[in-house]
């Protein structure tokens, strides 16, 4: 034993267990964020139970079962301290109950369905939760057009038909009303600007009325187009539920966003609906501060920020690590910049976002303005945060990460390949642009690897450059310049952090964080292994070059 702990062999096993259990830790805490955020997804069965107040009174409580957990509590006869069952239940009907979760105690359940009957109907609104009752008439202009075995083969008529009118209202809104509100923003920035500039004249003021008519022709147009939609959606009525204890309550069909039988439904069926319901989370926005709905925007606003960034990072991390590698002279103001580089990967995070906000917003930002959009003050265009500044910020961020990786690169390229190139005639430059920087790319794309994962996960800097709870507009759209740098965006990392410590509903936003931090780590495995990708493809290519 004294001779294996004298050859070192200790602490390879040492190593391999420390490895073993980071790599279970990691793949446990997956799991867990995998199971969590997909069973949200998943329709839960509707239970029915009937319960005793303490003052003798029964009521009964529908709703979805979501947790469990032991209450102690003193057995008032035997003074023990006695563990009871809780159960967490969804009862939906905020608008009724106030709430949408209640805990009950098993020891008040005085009666108790598993299953409720296949009748039970659950209508996911775009305001106020869900609805959980029993499906009665459906109501259209102030008459019963449906009722009993008719209301279900009509109601599924008509939420198809008003999922259809809300995307063409959705549409006509956001993108052609959207796309001529910026128009006519845009003409009067103009107007704006050849004022300042004097240029204002008759027929600069002739030509920008004629398009400001034409737009305002448009948009009246659309305008009595989505009129006569929202007209068709009200027309449609509402359908009527009796919940718990008897009480009947009106859904209007334009505000359902969807309805299913949960207690009704075979696993293919259930099967479907999980996947509809992803569809409805990746490509849906946020709704009821949050809570519930998707998070497109959120997907979007990341996406681009981690691209944007990227495009920065690469070519400052290169070129400085190219020049202190193969340009610069060995001495004390280049080793205080090596100091300074490797001190600066462990600045605190939100230090780089008081530095961006500071230097980034206000100063390059406010200058921005005071030279080329002038005429648009007070309204700041660059001057505050936005999607440009936040990509700067953590492009900071993440600089020290790829210039020490690319540098780790350039010192592993034998200085003979170097020598072979300049005895062939080549210069300096066109040595390390054609043989040098060529075999350093794997290097390069591993610390762009690096700087996209870190980047992405980040919130404390984006929140004062750029990030914002919701996004009137993505940064992203179908008016030019289509990436737009002065917005503000969304971005997956604050929205986990704006759901799980903001929401005023904590049970239900306790699913959506686990769902949008699975979502978060699938984008960055996702950009990651295309990198990975293109770094193994360059490792390859190169291999043969190297030996």
């Amino acid at each position: 034993m004294k001779a294996w702990f004298k050859e070192g062999e200790h602490w390879v096993w040492f190593s391999a267990a420390s490895v073993s259990i980071s790599v279970v830790l990691v793949v446990g805490l997956l799991l867990m964020i995998s199971i969590r955020g997909l069973v949200h997804f998943w329709p839960h069965e509707v239970y029915d139970y009937q319960l005793q107040s303490e003052n003798g009174q029964t009521e009964q409580i529908v709703g979805e079962l979501h947790d469990t957990k032991l209450k102690e509590i003193k057995n008032s006869e035997s003074g023990m301290i006695e563990k009871i069952p809780q159960f967490l239940m969804k009862v939906g009907n905020r608008d009724i109950y106030g709430i949408d979760f209640r805990w009950i105690n098993t020891a008040d359940i005085i009666g108790r369905q598993d299953r409720l009957d296949n009748g039970v109907t659950v209508i996911e609104r775009f305001e106020y939760g869900n609805v959980y009752g029993h499906l009665q008439t459906i109501i259209q202009e102030g008459q019963v057009v449906a009722e009993q075995k008719q209301v279900l083969p009509m109601m599924h008529q008509l939420v198809e038909a008003s999922q259809t009118l809300y995307q063409r209202i959705n549409h006509i809104e956001k993108v052609t009303l959207g796309g001529i509100n910026y128009q006519l923003e845009q003409l009067r920035l103009e107007q704006k600007k050849l004022q300042a500039e004097d240029q204002y004249d008759t027929e600069a003021e002739s030509a920008l009325n004629q398009q400001r008519d034409e737009l305002n022709a448009e948009f009246r147009e659309q305008q009595a187009v989505l009129k006569g939609l929202y007209s068709q959606l009200n027309r449609m009525g509402e359908v009527s539920l009796s919940l718990a204890g008897g009480q009947v309550i009106q859904v209007p069909f334009k505000s359902i966003v969807r309805f299913w039988q949960p207690n009704n439904m075979s696993v293919f069926e259930k099967t479907g609906f999980f996947f509809n319901s992803i569809g409805h989370f990746l490509f849906g926005e946020p709704r009821e501060a949050n809570t519930e709905g998707g998070v497109f925007p959120a997907i979007v606003g990341t996406i681009t920020m981690v691209i944007l960034m990227a495009i920065f990072v690469t070519p400052m991390g290169v070129i400085a690590a190219v020049y202190m590698s193969e340009y610069a002279k060995e001495g004390l103001v280049l080793k205080i910049v090596r100091i300074s580089i490797n001190n600066l990967a462990g600045v605190p995070s939100i230090v780089f976002g008081i530095f961006g906000l500071g230097f980034f917003v206000y100063i390059i930002g406010g200058s921005i303005d005071d030279l080329f959009y002038e005429y648009a003050l007070p309204s700041p265009t660059f001057g505050t945060p936005a999607l440009l500044w936040a990509s700067l910020t953590m492009a900071l961020l993440t600089l020290p990460v790829v210039i020490v990786s690319t540098q780790e690169g350039l010192s592993r390229i034998p200085t003979a390949l170097r020598e072979g190139g300049l005895a062939l005639g080549a210069t300096q430059s066109e040595t390390i642009m054609k043989i040098v920087l060529p075999m350093s790319m794997p290097a390069i794309m591993t610390g762009l690897i690096l700087a996209v994962a870190r980047a992405a996960g980040e919130v404390a800097p984006l929140m004062l450059v750029g990030v914002v709870k919701l996004a009137p507009e993505l940064p992203i759209d179908f008016n030019a310049p289509f990436i737009h740098l002065d917005r503000k965006f969304m971005h997956l990392g604050f929205h986990i952090y704006d759901v799980g410590f903001q929401s005023p509903n904590v049970e239900a936003s306790q699913p959506l964080v686990y769902a949008t931090s699975l979502l978060l780590v699938l984008i960055i495995v996702g950009l990651n292994l295309g990198a990975i990708t293109i770094r193994n493809r360059l490792r390859e290519k190169y291999k043969a070059l190297g030996n």
